[in-house]
């Protein structure tokens, strides 16, 4: 992801129950990589949920297992959930955009086969040494499990704990955490519980690396979008239109993408690279078009003069704060403000779009402290008597926003 992101941002951005579930398909799919997927069979057998009679117990064995993979992920969602008030300030600063964008592409060529993601050799062969018997011990083994695959966990995790810093929620980080571990785990609980013989491992994992590497390929280039002026024209620009980003998809996931590998011949390498950033900025344009808000509110862009014009007319007043790096306020944009019964009960008020994408501008600053606005998104409606009627820091649906609105005379 990011939105942010991590691709996963697009349903992260869609509140609560939508960032669990994709929290949940993240972890599975980071099971299927070839870095964690042969530990399946051999850690269940470490901590001999497969050598039970009683399914019960092999059950209970597998669920302390998957509970202290739990045990070492969800404390990092507590933590960015915890620490999230610094998320927006650090990425208005370009120099920290483009950081994390050569994280995401270093993590890319990873995918891709350029180098591997590990802990030092002799800290993994100490942690898989680690054995105990019981549940205490099942536990234990799943606590080093998840520390063993952390690296591997890298192309989903680190999106998903860059929503969750702007969130600022502790709670929706440990839980959307904790979900992410039990994704991670169900195999390993499968095949301990049930005996479940798993497919071979074979090409297919590699082309789960491919798919993983474009998709962090693209965050990159959704991170950098903020901070290049031609890259963001390319978006704009690309984004007017379905056909072109849907060619360009297509013909990179056709030209070998994700089929093809990097160690056989000349023109297979050839066909991969080409394919590559084919998908890639296909991928990209497409999100582009797909945030591209087919109609817009008429916004103003001064918070002085729209409050100037709300009192001169007796109008209510609706303030959205968003910005370049805040995926729920693209939701917001092209999903609730965009719904056209909204744009016709929003057009009695008087509305402004204050862009907090950049956290040097002094007149920003003032404006969000005038708001006591803490972090984004944040879409405030004051009545015509200038007092708050609603505030809201999340993503809602068109009708969630329809009941705030119609609430203001």
């Amino acid at each position: 992801m990011n939105e942010h992101l991590d691709l996963f941002q697009q349903g992260l951005a869609r509140g609560p129950l939508y960032a669990i579930l994709t929290a949940f398909l993240g972890g599975l799919l980071v099971c299927l990589t070839p870095c964690v997927y042969p530990m399946v069979a051999i850690t269940v057998s470490v901590f001999g949920a497969r050598s039970e009679t009683s399914r019960a117990r092999a059950m209970a064995l597998s669920t302390a297992f998957v509970l202290g993979i739990a045990a070492m992920f969800t404390p990092l969602g507590l933590a960015a959930g915890l620490t999230g008030s610094l998320f927006g300030s650090a990425l208005s600063n370009p120099w920290v955009t483009v950081f994390i964008s050569l994280v995401f592409l270093s993590m890319a060529a990873s995918m891709f086969g350029a180098f591997e993601f590990m802990l030092p050799g002799g800290l993994t062969n100490r942690l898989a040494q680690v054995s105990g018997g019981g549940y205490g011990g099942a536990f234990l083994i799943g606590l080093v499990s998840g520390l063993i695959a952390a690296p591997c966990t890298g192309p989903v995790l680190t999106g998903i704990l860059l929503w969750i810093g702007k969130t600022r929620s502790a709670a929706l980080g440990s839980m959307v955490l904790f979900t992410f571990s039990i994704g991670l785990g169900i195999p390993f609980w499968l095949v301990g519980t049930f005996a479940v013989k798993l497919p071979r491992a074979g090409r297919w994992m590699l082309w789960s690396k491919s798919f993983f590497g474009i998709v962090l390929s693209v965050v990159a280039l959704y991170f950098l979008k903020n901070v290049l002026h031609p890259l963001a024209n390319l978006a704009q620009a690309g984004g007017a239109q379905l056909l072109w980003p849907c060619l360009l998809l297509a013909g990179g996931l056709l030209a070998g993408a994700i089929h093809l590998s990097f160690d056989a011949g000349g023109a297979d390498r050839l066909r991969k690279s080409f394919g590559i950033l084919a998908a890639t900025f296909g991928a990209f344009l497409l999100i582009s078009w797909k945030e591209r808000p087919q109609a817009q509110l008429r916004w103003e862009h001064s918070e002085l003069a729209a409050s100037e014009r709300a009192r001169a007319e007796a109008k209510p007043l609706l303030l959205d704060f968003t910005a370049e790096w805040c995926g729920a306020c693209k939701e917001l944009a092209s999903h609730t403000f965009a719904d056209p019964t909204v744009m016709q009960e929003a057009a009695r008020f008087v509305a402004v779009k204050v862009d907090a994408t950049s956290d040097d501008d002094p007149s920003v600053d003032r404006v969000k402290d005038k708001y006591h606005v803490l972090g984004l998104p944040t879409v405030i409606v004051l009545g015509t008597d200038g007092r708050e009627r609603a505030r809201i820091t999340e993503f809602v649906s068109p009708e969630q926003f329809l009941t705030a609105l119609r609430a203001v005379n």
